[in-house]
């Protein structure tokens, strides 16, 4: 488990009051455990959005004409490439 690190929040009356309400209702041990979860939540939300992001690009990108044979044999030709340099480095 991480250390955790002390931050400090200001909230209105009315907010604190939502907080305590949360905080009881869902079962939370602790305003901190509520907030890490909002916080965990949020950076799930934010992953999703970059992979939708991520998807949107792809079905916006244009096609490539290639067989898919021929990028193929690209790709094994750059590994294997890639394969001798590292292996003249370390010789």
């Amino acid at each position: 488990m991480m250390s955790a690190i002390t931050m400090n929040i200001s909230l209105t009356e009315n907010l604190k009051s939502f907080v305590d309400a949360r905080v009881k209702a869902r079962g939370f041990s602790s305003t901190s455990e509520y907030v890490r979860d909002l916080v965990r939540r949020d950076e799930e939300q934010a992953e999703e959005e970059r992979f939708r992001a991520l998807i949107e690009e792809g079905l916006n990108s244009p096609i490539d004409p290639r067989p898919w044979e021929e990028e193929r044999e690209r790709l094994h030709r750059k590994i294997e490439t890639a394969r001798g340099v590292d292996k003249r480095r370390s010789a």
